[in-house]
């Protein structure tokens, strides 16, 4: 049996699964978590910082970020 593989970054389409939010409004929001975490525009945002900001529990969302 294959293992899942889930992946480590997370993107706008995935912030629209979790929070219901738009895709523009996605985009945004991860720009903004980007930019308190002091990330260059080439570093992805991980699902854990991801979580972290929002008080997600990574357990929550972890069947949704497969790959």
């Amino acid at each position: 049996m294959k293992p899942r593989l889930t992946r480590i970054c997370i993107y706008p389409k995935d912030v629209q699964l979790i929070t219901g939010r738009s895709e523009r409004s996605s985009r945004e929001l991860i720009l903004k978590i980007k930019k308190i975490l002091k990330k260059e525009n080439h570093q992805p945002l991980t699902v854990h910082e991801f979580c972290t900001y929002m008080g997600i529990p990574y357990e929550s969302i972890q069947d949704l970020i497969i790959n």
